[in-house]
């Protein structure tokens, strides 16, 4: 094995940790993290980004810039749009890794959870494990409560779209006789308690999945595409 002098080994680990440091400077941005975790839903335009993210074109374009010069996302052209995608699932678990992180060693995380979701004690959630038995046996009904082309994109197996936004008009075809688990992006994703919360004021039996679709995804549960 090649040993460096000290002098070469100093600069080798500066560059080393200074291709370390491009990725956490890339992290290193509330509107890059979300548009990370859109994209973990399926490819968008940019357009599509700074709608969804409340960003301006420009400023996400630069985001998207910053986290392809990291090698975290990969561009397409698509006729006269731009579509970016994760670089690969290592992307979304390093994202899921800082999530985790946080939850273990920021107490103020758990204190903006809750009082963004009070006591979600209450919609009884649902591990992934616990969610595949109970699919495969038909007790439940899975509902993807995501927008419809997330929903295209890439979705658990057996699952319906009912995007949480059209469930007033969908609830006729929600009989109270079945039990219904819904889920959305991931564990701190609106949709899912907000569908849960409507289905149980209207009769229903309902709960929700601990996390969302790439976190099943990731543990190599059973997905489907339809477009």
């Amino acid at each position: 094995m090649k040993y460096l002098e000290p002098v070469a080994h100093r600069k080798f680990k500066d560059r080393l940790n200074g291709q370390f440091a491009l990725i956490g400077k890339a992290l290193g941005s509330p509107g890059r993290l979300e548009l990370l975790e859109l994209l973990t839903q399926g490819p968008r335009t940019v357009e599509a980004l700074a709608t969804e993210s409340n960003l301006s074109i420009a400023n996400a374009s630069q985001h998207l810039q910053i986290l392809r010069q990291a090698g975290l996302v990969d561009s397409e052209k698509r006729g006269l749009f731009v579509e970016y995608r994760l670089a690969g699932q290592d992307v979304f678990e390093l994202c899921r890794a800082l999530r985790l992180v946080a939850e273990t060693r920021s107490p103020e995380l758990e204190r903006i959870v809750r009082d963004h979701f009070g006591d979600r004690k209450a919609s009884e959630a649902v591990s992934i494990d616990a969610l595949l038995k109970r699919s495969r046996n038909g007790d439940v009904v899975i509902l993807d409560t995501r927008p419809a082309p997330e929903f295209a994109a890439g979705h658990i197996a057996g699952a319906i779209s009912v995007p949480v936004e059209d469930l007033q008009k969908e609830l006729r075809k929600l009989p109270k006789s079945k039990e219904y688990v819904a889920y959305c992006r991931g564990p701190y994703c609106v949709y899912a308690d907000r569908a849960v919360e409507f289905l149980r004021k209207h009769g229903r039996r309902a709960s929700r999945l601990l996390e969302g679709f790439p976190e099943w995804k990731a543990a190599g549960m059973p997905v489907e595409e339809t477009r």
